[in-house]
């Protein structure tokens, strides 16, 4: 609980909400809603008498029945399906119920499970959400993304085209759940208000034949659009946000490999925008690394890095990675690159390939003269002629490290830093067990999918886990909260800095490289202040206010976090009510305004 120092902040919340709404439309509006936990005080003033049964519940009676009821469901799909429900009638219990068992529940609600919720999307669809713009009607663009409120009443928008949907590829307009899922893990992990964000489908068409071929696909039924009309439905939609919503962050998501490090590229000098494909996996990565350095005793600026995968989130890991040697070093990132070796399908990305190389792959090409009559398709003969302090994994190419390699790279670094990341499980580099085996324990290990802890030779072993919910929610935080103008690069290394600095393993080098997704509150805070503090010193921060004082900058952001408790109704009349008063606020906050 925060004091009330803060009070006075237009997102602070331990202040009453205002209620325009009575009767069936109060119980009807999700945002306000709070069931069978209204007072005796609220049925009176609301309207609710013979609406509910008598007995009053606590928020926690309510949370054990529905965590009751959500248990009986019979698969993890049944489970999402019911949790949405959920969300649809009371938002604060939903976040609640989820908050109190995050760990079982975080794989219901995003991925794997979600993935499985978006791909059938269009047969168990039953009311839309979010907000739904067609590359055959950009004239339409603005008006459209209008309706969700005034210019003050967005701070978040994430966005997809849905053709890269975890791991599932294009699931066209069923990216909207995508946009919905990950605007849900905001609010969890960071406090983002839920009622002040906004979910939008970038609907392109589809090139996947069986959505085509379903008469009930509810997106449009035509291959995709690349090219020029693609780009205009982008830049219309960016512009007609930045002209309706001045103040929100946009965070791309799930877009395709030949757009989505296009795309970045050309809007982050502009707006203050993350792709968490590109960003937020290298973000946490290179938390890892930096922890893993700490313990290893080895500086970033002396580090040889090679990277067995170079499609988007292998050199978007590279590109955070160089940036941080950039500035360590205080050398140009053109300099900090020669530190990284990136292997694709061909081998190692060399200056020759440059015609069927993707943009995100040039500057990472070296030159064909440091390969002459050296094998460089080989991992095994790479690890021999690179000597890797660090190797990295995002090839879904399954036990591609093997025995072989790892033994090799421990031939020349006392602490092999090894990251098998590529997921689900069974794509993985490598199994943790096998690299601890292989390295006598020497290894330190991050994963991009869930592990338990190992044992090896007596020694109990944590396995970290590269989940990007540890770090783009306080990214998010920190943006919307400063205002920043533009998520430059040195906002995202700050970030990166307050994750590896709660890194269990700086404790006990046997512990985790990452802190756990349990405390993801906590660590958001810290990311996010992080981010303030670095946005501010940019001169990029255009929010007024901001404490310069550590404690109260902890205190100031706590203040506007959203928490999943009841707040005191206090009764508005219509006339005078704002969009949320009348229950009008958010993705799921009620209906759009007109």
């Amino acid at each position: 609980m925060t004091s009330n120092k803060f009070n006075h902040l237009p997102l602070a919340t331990n202040k009453p909400l205002d209620c325009a709404l009575t009767g069936n439309a109060l119980l009807n509006s999700p945002y306000l809603n709070k069931g069978s936990a209204f007072t005796v005080e609220e049925r009176e003033k609301f309207e609710l008498s013979g609406l509910l049964p008598t007995a009053i519940d606590t928020l926690d009676t309510q949370t054990r029945r529905a965590y009751a009821q959500y248990s009986t469901r019979p698969s993890d799909l049944a489970k999402n399906t019911f949790l949405s429900s959920l969300q649809y009638q009371n938002q604060v219990l939903f976040y609640k119920v989820i908050q109190t068992h995050l760990r079982e529940m975080f794989p219901v609600v995003y991925t794997p499970t979600e993935g499985d919720a978006i791909s059938d999307y269009s047969r168990v669809f039953r009311r839309p959400e979010g907000c739904f713009l067609s590359v055959n009607q950009p004239e339409k663009v603005e008006q459209d993304i209008s309706q969700w409120g005034s210019s003050d009443d967005i701070d978040l928008i994430v966005v997809s085209d849905g053709e890269q949907i975890l791991g599932i590829g294009d699931q066209g307009v069923g990216g909207i759940l995508i946009s919905v899922a990950k605007l849900v893990l905001y609010t969890l992990c960071a406090g983002i208000h839920p009622h002040r964000t906004l979910p939008v489908v970038l609907d392109c068409g589809t090139n996947n034949e069986k959505l085509l071929k379903d008469d009930l696909y509810l997106g449009n039924r035509h291959e995709r659009v690349r090219g020029e009309k693609y780009d205009k439905l982008v830049n219309t939609f960016i512009q007609a946000a930045r002209k309706k919503y001045p103040k929100a962050y946009i965070h791309f998501e799930d877009f395709g490999l030949p757009n989505a490090r296009r795309i970045l590229d050309k809007y982050t000098p502009q707006i203050a925008c993350f792709n968490d494909d590109v960003q937020g996996t290298g973000a946490v990565t290179l938390a890892a690394i930096y922890a893993a350095l700490k313990v290893a005793q080895l500086d970033m600026k002396d580090v040889r890095i090679l990277m067995y995968g170079a499609g988007t989130a292998g050199t978007g890991i590279a590109d955070q990675v160089a940036d941080a040697i950039a500035e360590e070093a205080d050398v140009h990132k053109d300099e900090a690159i020669k530190q990284i070796w990136c292997v694709d399908k061909p081998g190692v990305l060399l200056e020759s390939m440059k015609d069927d190389l993707t943009p995100a792959q040039h500057p990472y090409a070296r030159p064909d003269s440091e390969w002459t009559n050296k094998k460089h398709d080989d991992l095994l003969g790479v690890v021999k002629e690179v000597k890797p302090h660090i190797l990295i994994g995002t090839s879904t190419k399954p036990k591609a490290f093997t025995e072989e390699v790892v033994k090799e790279m421990a031939k020349h670094t006392e602490r092999p830093i090894i990251f098998p990341l590529s997921n689900p499980t069974k794509l993985h580099e490598a199994n943790p067990a096998d690299i601890f085996k292989w390295t006598e324990g020497k290894a330190l290990i991050a994963t991009g999918s869930p592990f338990d802890p190992v044992e090896h030779n007596g020694t109990k072993y944590e396995v970290a886990e590269c989940n990007n919910s540890t770090t783009f929610p306080g990214i998010g935080l920190g943006a919307v909260l400063s205002r920043t103008k533009l998520l430059s690069p040195p906002l995202i290394v700050a970030a990166v800095k307050a994750l590896a600095a709660q890194a269990p393993a700086l404790q006990d080098s046997n512990a985790g490289l990452l802190p756990d997704i349990a405390d993801v509150r906590e660590i958001s805070v810290k990311i996010a202040a992080a981010v303030i503090k670095k946005a501010v010193e940019e001169k990029l921060a255009q929010q007024e206010g901001i404490p310069d004082n550590d404690k109260e900058l902890d205190e100031w952001i706590r203040a506007q976090m959203w928490d999943p408790e009841y707040r005191e109704l206090r009764k508005v009349e219509p006339s005078q009510a704002s969009p949320e008063a009348k229950g009008e606020a958010g993705s799921k906050g009620g209906t759009k305004k007109h």
